[in-house]
């Protein structure tokens, strides 16, 4: 069958897609939607069921439209949870608002156009049929259609060393991906754990931990040592900045977003009168300069930009003022296996020659995404092997234009291909929390919208 619209994926990027797109699109329209995910929208952050898994966002705004900012606000209200605008929700009931919103979009059968829900994999990509893409999906069936929205995630980045030693059941303590939470249930009280990567995700699972009983140490190594900051339980005003006054070279320009940081009333004001224009920003940098960013400031743009609520942060910073949590700065070496329950993980200090090891029970990656996000799927590997896509220049995932629009490196006439997401990160950066994929989601929806009126 051939749709007006192929949304590819299921997490958050794909119902921010579909929500617009039965707000924007005719009831003459058909959108098929491939993912095989069963918590469609929710993905992997939304669907946890431990209340101290928290947004790292303000509910005021986190609403899945940018021109209805309260919505989310008035969900929790009338769900009876007793939060402000500027607190932060759990991130099940943030999946939650986003099920029921969908649902409630999709029980409007009048005036609103088809939406199918295919439970697949799109596992190969060809182009049968003019002006349109086909899709072999893992039930045998292929689709195909006259516009595609990509909406696939990125992959988690894989251990940074691999496991060697004879003792292979030992592997099972391996976590290679902690959010698949049953292995929480298999950890003793006080098996000593170690963690790789210090971000957002290690401290959702050293909480995660605690929740489930565990009171043993954990060693948590990072190459910086560098852990996520906290909001502010009181806002403060957002610096304003203009990105047309500010340097070319990364350098002079963190050497004045630290000036400001000096004179203002809090840092965090400066990064928040940052956020609304760093998509503007990064689009000035030269090539260059945003590979240098990527090099040098990296680290520490991620624990300031990406923080944590203030409840969060205290319960985990209390746990490393305690000694249970210990932090370390290295890079890891090597893991070997010894025993059916030993894991030594060594590394090299930082700034220092001297190797050191960690002696746990247990090792987990949270080492976070992988930047290059085409790498992780065979269909985006494919779609570029054929000249569908092709990765940024600096491999942060594909290569677009404003509009979200791949763009074809050969005249024929095709279907129009979009891209949503964390994967559109060489082109805007700033695109992997909600309050910039929904801008991205409804521009894509409209300019969707705008396509299929001029066909009909």
């Amino acid at each position: 069958m051939i749709y007006d619209v192929i949304v590819v994926g299921s997490g958050f990027s794909a119902i921010a897609v579909v929500c617009n797109l039965v707000e924007h699109l005719s009831d003459t329209a058909s959108v098929a939607v491939i993912g095989d995910d069963p918590g469609f929208g929710r993905g992997t952050a939304y669907r946890t069921e431990l209340h101290l898994h928290r947004l790292n966002v303000p509910a005021s705004r986190m609403s899945l439209f940018p021109e209805r900012p309260l919505e989310f606000v008035k969900w929790l209200e009338g769900h009876e949870r007793s939060l402000q605008g500027s607190d932060f929700a759990s991130r099940n009931d943030y999946g939650l608002y986003l099920r029921d919103t969908l649902a409630g979009l999709l029980r409007k059968r009048d005036g609103r156009c088809r939406v199918d829900f295919v439970k697949a994999k799109a596992t190969g990509c060809v182009e049968r049929y003019t002006s349109t893409l086909g899709f072999q999906l893992s039930n045998g069936d292929e689709i195909a259609g006259r516009h595609v929205v990509l909406c696939l995630g990125v992959g988690n980045a894989g251990l940074p060393a691999q496991p060697f030693g004879t003792a292979a059941a030992g592997r099972s303590r391996i976590i290679k991906n902690p959010w698949r939470l049953s292995w929480l249930r298999r950890v003793a009280p006080m098996d000593r754990v170690c963690i790789l990567g210090s971000g957002l995700t290690m401290i959702d699972q050293v909480l995660a931990l605690r929740a489930h009983g565990h009171r043993g140490v954990i060693d948590v190594l990072s190459r910086r040592g560098l852990i996520p900051l906290d909001h502010l339980r009181t806002q403060v005003a957002p610096l304003k900045i203009d990105t047309q006054t500010l340097p070319a070279k990364i350098s002079a320009i963190l050497k004045f977003l630290r000036e400001q940081a000096r004179d203002a009333e809090d840092w965090r004001c400066v990064m928040d009168g940052l956020r609304p224009v760093t998509q503007d920003l990064w689009k000035q940098l030269t090539l260059p300069e945003r590979s240098r960013f990527l090099r040098h400031a990296l680290p520490w743009w991620n624990i300031h930009r990406h923080r944590v609520a203030p409840d969060v942060f205290e319960s985990f910073i209390s746990l490393v003022r305690a000694g249970t949590v210990r932090v370390q700065a290295g890079f890891l070496k090597s893991i070997e296996m010894q025993g059916a329950d030993g894991i030594v993980a060594k590394y090299r200090m930082r700034a220092l020659r001297e190797i050191a090891e960690i002696r746990a029970a247990w090792l987990v990656n949270c080492t976070g995404m992988e930047r290059a996000g085409i790498d992780h799927s065979p269909l985006l590997n494919e779609m570029m092997r054929l000249g569908l896509i092709a990765q940024d220049p600096l491999r942060l995932g594909i290569q677009v234009n404003d509009r979200s629009e791949v763009q074809f490196t050969t005249e024929t006439e095709r279907a129009r291909l979009f891209c949503v997401g964390a994967l559109t990160a060489g082109q805007f950066w700033e695109i992997t929390a909600v309050p910039d994929i929904r801008i991205q989601a409804k521009a894509v929806a409209e300019e969707i919208g705008r396509s299929q009126e001029s066909i009909c």
